[in-house]
């Protein structure tokens, strides 16, 4: 092997960035022939793929989390992260360090000839290559963006399970819940077992898994859950068991427990291949970690950092916040992409916040302060209650002249928003 282009991740990852023409270019044809060269067949013998338009991260999570504890080697991909790259490719709930991503990005490159990548592409075959060469028992896959056209539908899962079906991404999907469920049922195949964890599924993913003959289980049809009077334990029941007395997740959100009760039906589907004891699922899910989401942060000054950033997501964090009074004012720190519905995202909110700080983020593609606070006052938000801040770091020094004891500060609207606000640990002492 020659070579290696780079010595660093970042210069690798710089360089991912403009491989490419276009950022986002869906289809399988060039990710296939690369993946061909590389010569390696699946990243584990068996295989979970995950796509939906929200809650794909907290199944994952709560997958990896009740697996480990059951004691099998377990490899995760997600995406996007929120602080370091690595956190997209996890073995046995570890992040990969450079040195293994960077030489698989070697191999990856090696195996690319004149092939172009997109970012996403070239990160997904680099964490096929890692989990097929590290003997994981199981790889848990997120799709990034669709389902059929995703570079993670190039293996084909012993199980596929799609979340929550909302609007988003309608550039790339399709414009209703109909087109966005078709494309995210192209995860599904012949014989295998499916489940789709939204209790309304649009007729267009029930009639391509009857077309293509996966065995489909469906939130509300074939499995269910309630909750116990007390709030501290629930119960769910799936076509051929019955669990009780279970954890409430650790993950917070009362839309969590559709997650939990999603994974628990894909869990049933493989429980002659894959079987978990009760007291892993019970370990799993007081376990269970993954920042960002509705992630709460004591202090005189309650942080609660989202990466939510569309409309059907902006329901469940108000939902969440809902059950989560506070004595004080919310000020909330917005920032999002340039294709994402504001107003879509700001109106299951307004009852939950006093003052918006919409801000500019580093990305080319974020919308502008100015078109933010445009779709704020257009949800009926007017005066000072709407102050624009050109980035993170000015809207930081604002909320700390603002916010006062028992306030709460949400920041919410992108990933992006919420790893910029991090990496300043703002302190309000």
């Amino acid at each position: 092997m020659t070579a290696a282009r780079f010595s660093s991740l970042d210069e690798w990852l710089s360089w991912q960035e403009t491989l490419h023409p276009r950022a986002i270019d869906l289809g399988l044809e060039r990710v296939a022939r690369v993946a061909g060269r590389l010569g390696y067949g699946r990243p584990a013998p068996l295989v979970i793929s995950v796509a939906g338009t929200n809650g794909k991260g907290s199944c994952v999570a709560l997958l990896e989390a009740i697996l480990l504890a059951a004691g099998y080697r377990v490899g995760a991909y997600t995406s996007p992260h929120l602080l370091r790259y690595n956190e997209r490719i996890r073995l046995d709930g570890a992040e990969v360090d450079d040195d293994a991503i960077c030489e698989a990005f070697a191999r990856v490159d090696a195996a690319r000839i004149d092939e172009s990548l997109t970012y996403f592409e070239f990160g997904t075959l680099a964490a096929l290559d890692i989990m097929s060469r590290s003997g994981v028992d199981v790889a848990l896959l997120e799709v990034g963006l669709g389902g059929r056209l995703d570079a993670v539908n190039l293996v084909d899962a012993d199980v596929a399970l799609i979340t929550a079906i909302g609007i988003d991404h309608t550039d790339w999907l399709g414009p209703d819940r109909a087109s966005i469920a078709r494309e995210k049922a192209g995860i599904l195949r012949r014989g295998r077992p499916a489940i789709c964890g939204d209790r309304d599924p649009p007729g267009s993913l029930l009639e391509y898994a009857a077309q293509c003959g996966a065995r489909l289980t469906v939130a509300g049809r074939d499995y269910s859950f309630s909750v116990a009077a007390d709030g501290a334990t629930w119960y769910w029941q799936g076509r051929d068991s019955r669990l009780q007395v279970l954890p409430v997740p650790a993950l917070p959100g009362v839309h969590q427990l559709d997650n939990a009760a999603a994974v628990l039906a894909v869990l049933e589907a493989l429980a002659s291949r894959l079987p978990v004891t009760v007291a892993a699922l019970h370990a799993g899910l007081r376990q269970v970690r993954l920042p960002g989401r509705i992630q709460r942060i004591e202090g005189p000054v309650e942080q609660v950092l989202d990466v939510s950033h569309n409309a059907q997501a902006a329901q469940a964090l108000a939902s969440s916040l809902q059950q989560m009074p506070i004595a004080g004012r919310c000020h909330a720190l917005l920032g999002m992409m340039k294709d994402k519905d504001i107003a879509g995202f700001v109106q299951p909110l307004l009852p939950h916040v006093d003052a918006w700080y919409p801000c500019d983020l580093q990305p080319a593609r974020a919308a502008s302060a100015a078109a933010l606070a445009a779709g704020i006052r257009a949800c009926g938000v007017g005066g000072h209650a709407v102050v624009e801040c050109r980035g993170v770091q000015q809207a930081a020094a604002a909320l700390q002249a603002q916010a006062r004891h028992s306030d709460r500060l949400l920041v919410c609207g992108s990933f992006y928003t919420v790893a910029e606000w991090s990496a300043l640990q703002v302190d309000f002492n």
